[in-house]
């Protein structure tokens, strides 16, 4: 069975353990660096980015992070998870993880009161999917190797570059969870690749 980890600093944690464990994979809340090693893949859940980056840094993250990505094994950013992986913010010369080959922009659908809902059309799936936007930011652009997955009205809003996965989105927050089956099938085939 498959392990993967939801950074437990703050955001919506519990969410995505539900999902993650509906997609019949085992969830684990990391709350500490040395946790990393146990898993097979791993969420950066939604949240406040600032917030959270100040966490990784206070709990010492932010190297163990690194070296998870460099082992090859998958992360997924939602939401304020996508600023932390993203390797350029628009507007700031502080790019936190600078993984995912992307310049994301914060806030950029309004703010809490503007949060909306809204179907998308998202590559591999084949049914559109309920996307809950809340302070959500966008993919302004997408680097080379980025595969953009979904847009919502011109705006990138989910994409894939190997082992990483972003959304402007919270796909946990819906009883829908085929966007974490996507993710849980990307560590899948890393651990399947891996042990051969």
């Amino acid at each position: 069975m498959l392990t993967i980890g939801v950074l437990g600093l703050q955001g919506a944690v519990r969410e995505h353990i539900r999902s993650i464990e509906a997609c019949g994979s085992k969830g684990v809340v990391i709350k500490r660096p040395e946790q990393l090693k146990d898993i097979d893949g791993l969420i950066l859940p939604g949240g406040e980015s600032t917030t959270m980056s100040r966490l990784i840094d206070t709990y010492h993250f932010m190297e163990p992070l690194r070296e998870f990505a460099a082992q090859g094994k998958p992360m997924f950013g939602t939401c304020a998870g996508l600023i932390i992986l993203a390797k350029e913010i628009a507007g700031t010369d502080n790019a936190h993880l600078g993984l995912l080959n992307v310049v994301v922009e914060r806030n950029s659908f309004g703010r809490q009161v503007d949060s909306f809902e809204a179907d998308l059309t998202i590559k591999g799936l084949a049914e559109p999917f309920t996307g809950v936007f809340i302070r959500a930011p966008h993919i302004l652009e997408a680097g080379e190797n980025v595969e953009v997955l979904s847009e919502h009205n011109g705006r990138i809003v989910a994409a894939k570059q190997g082992n990483f996965l972003g959304c402007s989105f919270h796909p946990e927050l819906t009883d829908d969870h085929r966007v974490t089956e996507l993710f849980v099938q990307m560590v899948e085939k890393h651990k399947r690749e891996a042990a051969v």
